[in-house]
């Protein structure tokens, strides 16, 4: 059973330092999602031709140029579950979130996968340059919060 909204900053219960640093990455994760969405139907549509909404949802559900980007769909559901769930978001919860987020989110020219992707893609789009950056920025506050507790 579900409660409330992912995006509520506070609810009874749960520790309001790590549900609000699960939100901002929730926020941060998912403007960084759009960004890459929109760079790839922008390059999709370069070869195909302009899509409707309906047309991209299918196409970042089925299409393998956009199947890279599940990943972050996937951890973004992650996130909404905890925020969701019935047991109470504690300290952990959101340390373990960004220890994977900053794992995933290290883009890396000589990998493969996910990470290498998204080294090319920060290098091909401004728009993902700023909310990697934006993103980068989260992290080292929350390291610097996590170090003073």
């Amino acid at each position: 059973m579900m409660s409330g909204s992912p995006n509520t900053l506070h609810r009874e219960g749960d520790d309001d330092s790590a549900r609000e640093r699960l939100v901002a990455l929730r926020g941060a994760l998912l403007r960084l999602h759009k960004a890459l969405i929109d760079m790839e139907r922008r390059d999709y549509e370069r070869e195909h031709g302009v899509v409707n909404v309906g047309e991209l949802f299918r196409l970042v559900v089925d299409d393998p140029q956009f199947s890279w980007l599940h990943n972050i769909s996937e951890f973004v559901v992650r996130l909404d579950e905890t925020l969701t769930g019935k047991a109470p978001v504690a300290g952990p919860d959101a340390e373990t979130a960004f220890d994977l987020a900053r794992k995933l989110f290290t883009p890396t020219e000589s990998g493969d996968g996910f990470q290498k992707q998204y080294f090319d893609a920060i290098q091909r789009d401004p728009a993902v340059v700023m909310e990697h950056a934006e993103l980068a920025r989260l992290f080292a506050q929350t390291l610097r919060s996590e170090t003073k507790e």
